[in-house]
C-alpha cells in the first residue's frame, strides 16, 4: 500500500513539475517579446490596458453623427433614383460636403474584417468631372487628407479588435509558436517603416496590422504610420484620376477590376469549402 501511495506521490511531482516547466517557458516568451521591443509602447498582458469597448462606442458615435449629417444634407439635395443616368448625374453634381461625407463614412468601414477596396472610390471622387474642387492640387490634398484620416479609423478598428482576439487564451497560443516568433523580430527590426510600407502597397493580405496588435506597438505610433502610407497611396491615384481628364473613368474601372480579381481566390475558397 505505501508503495502504491509512494508511486502516485511521484507520479503527481512529475506531472507538477512539467506543469511548472511549461509555465516558465510561457512567461519567459513573454519576457522575450517585450523585452526586444524598447519604446514600442508596450502595454500589461494582452493588452489588458486597451478598452476596446470605449474605442468602438467612440467610433459608433463617429460613424452616427457623419451618417446624420449625411442624412440631413441629402433632404437638402436629394439624389435622383429615376434611372442610372439620373443617379449618375445627381452624383456628380452633389455638393463636396455630400461626396466627401459618403467617401469617408464607406473607407472608415473598409478593414480585414470587412475587406471592401478602397481605391476604385478615391479615384471616383478624384475625376475632373466629379471632383469636390475645381483645381488638381485642391482635390488631390482633400481627398488624400479625409481619405487617409478614414482609413487610419477603419485600420484602428483592426487593432482593437485584433487586440480582443488576443485575449483569448486559446487565440493567444499562436505567441507560443516559432512562426510567430521569427514574425514578431522581423516586425521589431522596423516597425513604424513596415506600417508606412504596407499601406502604401495596395496588398490583399497586411500581415502587419495584427502583428503590431498581438506585439502592443503603441496605437499612436501605428496610427500615424497608417496615416502616412495611405496618404502617399491615395495621393498617387487622385493625381492620376485627375490628370486623366475626361478618360478618369478608365482608372475607375480599372481600379474596382484589380479588386474583383483579388477577391475572386477567396470567394472560391469559400466555395469549396
Amino acid at each position: 500500500m505505501d508503495s502504491r501511495f509512494r508511486g502516485n506521490d511521484k507520479e503527481k511531482e512529475k506531472k507538477e513539475k512539467t506543469k511548472q516547466t511549461k509555465q516558465k517557458r510561457r512567461n519567459m516568451d513573454e519576457v522575450e517579446v517585450q523585452s526586444n521591443a524598447p519604446g514600442l509602447g508596450v502595454a500589461g498582458p494582452l493588452g489588458g490596458d486597451i478598452s476596446v469597448a470605449w474605442w468602438f462606442v467612440a467610433y459608433a458615435t463617429m460613424l452616427s453623427g457623419c451618417v446624420g449629417v449625411l442624412v440631413f444634407l441629402l433632404q437638402a439635395e436629394p439624389l435622383a433614383w429615376g434611372s442610372w443616368a439620373d443617379f449618375q448625374q445627381s452624383v456628380v453634381s452633389a455638393s463636396p460636403a455630400v461626396k466627401l461625407l459618403i467617401f469617408a463614412i464607406y473607407i472608415s468601414l473598409c478593414c480585414t474584417f470587412f475587406p471592401m477596396n478602397t481605391s476604385w472610390i478615391v479615384s471616383a471622387v478624384s475625376m475632373q468631372s466629379a471632383a469636390v474642387t475645381g483645381q488638381m492640387f485642391s482635390t488631390v490634398a482633400v481627398v488624400s487628407l479625409v481619405g487617409a484620416a478614414a482609413s487610419t479609423v477603419a485600420n484602428l478598428n483592426d487593432y482593437h479588435i485584433f487586440t480582443l482576439l488576443m485575449r483569448s487564451r486559446h487565440v493567444a497560443k499562436v505567441r507560443h509558436t516559432r512562426t510567430y516568433r521569427l514574425a514578431i523580430r522581423w516586425f521589431e527590426k522596423s516597425p513604424f517603416a513596415l506600417l508606412v510600407t504596407f499601406n502604401i502597397l495596395p496588398l490583399p493580405l497586411d500581415v502587419v496590422r495584427p502583428l503590431a496588435a498581438s506585439h502592443r506597438y503603441g496605437r499612436l505610433p501605428f496610427a500615424a504610420a497608417n496615416f502616412l502610407g495611405r496618404l502617399g497611396r491615395y495621393a498617387v491615384i487622385a493625381t492620376v484620376t485627375y490628370m486623366l481628364g475626361s478618360q478618369g473613368w478608365i482608372a475607375v474601372v480599372a481600379l474596382l477590376g484589380l479588386a474583383c480579381l483579388l477577391t475572386l481566390p477567396r470567394l472560391v475558397k469559400k466555395l469549396r469549402r
